[in-house]
């Protein structure tokens, strides 16, 4: 065990062995239960004194919480004070979170965390993380190393560069809170334990000068790395973290696009590692597609699609979606035939300038000599709309209004139930509102976007906006990783995580979801996990069968529940 405490399961129960006395108890937010602390407990481990004297049970805890919570004045003080419980009480902070997930999900998440990072700096009180820089990277073993915990004491990390934070961009150290916040989603919604989790910065520099020029900048002070010297930092940093927790599932969160796919393709055949802005993203627009799909009862093979963004994320969903369709019989090429991307530069185009994930998914410039474009020989998002007629537009451009009346009406004078996905986000880089897409198409258009929106009344029927929220997938491809010790994480996992998703949804009423509520986010998660684990065992990559795959699953949740305490006595 540490020197403070360990966590044990005994007879079916959570046990607590704690080593340490004192305020080291009320410290160590794993461990500190609060005012919840029973008298005889407060005794045994050197408190009384340092509590008020009443003993509160859970219950009470969670409804004051849950009070000043409420009564914070706006969404990023909510999100500090969440924070600051976090550090204060973990238990009591998860128990919280995962009954009111719905509610607290877009504070802790996507989008109030955007602006948290952006001011991270400034807010800064308390350092969660591991943090390690390019400067001094013979540091990086112990500080992996510094809290204390061994080869078998992990079973998620999440590392951002912060070049690529949500629609924002490059934050720097500051990134550090986006990983924070990820296992925060892993451990509320698909009961990963709190103490088995690690988030990690790779401070590389960054190339914001807003942040190089603030004298509170807490990150290393020049530009942004790159080329050899980033990538032999990053291989460091693999070789020691699978070196030091050899059965971690490793989660690349936030990665500008040509790192994201290049670093994902040089180690997903060699480690247990998976990037949720690829991966995750495609998982959870496939799974709302699919589902627009049976709602609109049509075929995937008859779908044309345009994906405006066809960045990491954009060209993400098109491979699981050429997945998808060969999955059903079609040829990969007459598949990719289907698609047509686009990126700030417009249509791709083969011989035009675009990064290597790209071209698989470039036309021809023959194809286009008939085209009708509005300015001759530029093939932008609105002619691209005119010429190709498609079925299925997805936003992942944070070009906040580039899905047009004019667009979403041409879609919606050839196709019966357009599929529009405005996914950027935050809600600002949002590419159309779902309030005016409805008005715009009578109703008729199938929506989902990135960020969360209320609900739109239109027409007398109310229309609930699923939100193609990453949490839907990755918190289950965690799980199931987790459960069955997968080695490695498959595009058939993803897949079968999409599958999962789809499928809870059974309400094809007008006006209802594309994808299930987050308040059904840990049944989803379960479920997306048993889909994950039983295609690695297929696929012949599980390092544990699971016999009783729903029962060892549902174990494999942590309850975020005071458990038993055991005092020990301290080692020397």
């Amino acid at each position: 065990m540490s020197k403070d405490f360990e966590l044990v399961r005994r007879d079916g129960r959570d046990i607590m062995r704690v080593a340490c006395r004192g305020r080291d108890v009320l410290n160590n937010p794993i461990i500190n239960f609060g005012t919840a602390f029973t008298t005889e407990q407060r005794e045994a481990l050197g408190i009384t004194g340092l509590l008020p004297n009443a003993v509160i049970s859970m219950d009470a805890q969670l409804r004051r919480v849950y009070r000043q919570f409420s009564h914070e004045p706006s969404d990023l003080a909510k999100y500090l004070y969440l924070t600051t419980m976090q550090d204060r009480n973990e238990t009591l902070f998860y128990r919280l979170l995962t009954e009111n997930i719905e509610e607290m999900l877009p504070i802790i998440y996507t989008p109030t965390i955007g602006q948290a990072i952006q001011e991270y700096s400034h807010w800064f009180h308390k350092p969660r993380g591991i943090y390690l820089d390019i400067d001094n990277p013979d540091a990086i073993r112990p500080a992996l190393l510094a809290d204390g915990k061994g080869p078998d004491d992990v079973d998620l990390i999440v590392v951002t560069d912060s070049e690529g934070i949500l629609g924002i961009g490059d934050q720097g150290v500051g990134g550090v809170a986006i990983c924070v916040g990820k296992l925060s989603v892993y451990v509320a919604a698909a009961g990963i334990h709190a103490d088995r989790v690690m988030p990690i910065v790779l401070d590389t520099g960054t190339d914001n000068l807003d942040l190089l020029n603030d004298p509170a900048y807490l990150g290393v002070r020049h530009s942004r790395v790159r080329g050899e010297r980033y990538d032999q930092f990053v291989d460091r940093f693999v070789q020691e973290v699978t070196a030091c927790f050899p059965k971690a599932l490793l989660h690349w969160e936030d990665f500008a696009a040509g790192n994201a796919h290049r670093i994902l393709n040089r180690y997903r055949d060699q480690i247990s590692t998976f990037n949720d802005d690829i991966q995750g993203t495609a998982g959870v627009v496939v799974a709302a597609i699919l589902s627009a799909v049976a709602t609109s009862r049509t075929e995937l093979s008859d779908q044309r699609i345009v994906v405006h963004g066809a960045g990491t994320a954009g060209v993400g969903i098109a491979n699981l979606l050429v997945d998808a369709m060969m999955a059903i019989g079609m040829s990969r090429e007459s598949a990719m035939q289907r698609f047509w991307g686009l990126s700030s530069r417009g249509l791709l185009v083969r011989g035009g300038r675009m990064r290597d994930f790209q071209e698989p998914f470039a036309r021809s410039a023959d194809e286009l000599t008939d085209w009708r474009c509005r300015v001759p020989g530029r093939y932008e998002l609105a002619d691209v709309v005119h010429n190709v007629q498609p079925t299925i537009l997805i936003g992942t451009s944070a070009q906040p209004g580039s899905f047009t009346e004019q667009i979403a009406r041409e879609m919606a004078s050839y196709c019966e139930r357009p599929i529009i996905m405005p996914l950027s986000n935050p809600t600002a880089r949002a590419e159309a509102l779902p309030a005016d897409l409805l008005a715009w198409t009578d109703g008729r258009a199938l929506i989902a976007t990135g960020s969360p929106f209320d609900d739109v009344m239109h027409d007398g029927t109310r229309f609930e906006i699923a939100q193609a929220n990453n949490a839907l997938i990755f918190p289950g491809i965690g799980l199931g990783v987790v459960s069955c010790q997968a080695s490695r994480v498959t595009d058939g996992m993803v897949a079968a995580a999409a599958a999962a998703v789809s499928s809870a949804v059974t309400d094809r009423r007008k006006g209802a979801s594309l994808l299930p509520r987050m308040s059904q986010l840990r049944a989803i998660s379960a479920r997306v996990a048993l889909a994950v684990a039983e295609t690695a065992q297929a696929e012949g990559l599980a390092g544990r069968v699971l016999d009783n795959p729903v029962q060892q699953v549902y174990e494999a949740m942590w309850q975020p529940r005071y458990p038993e305490i055991e005092v020990v006595t301290p080692k020397a």
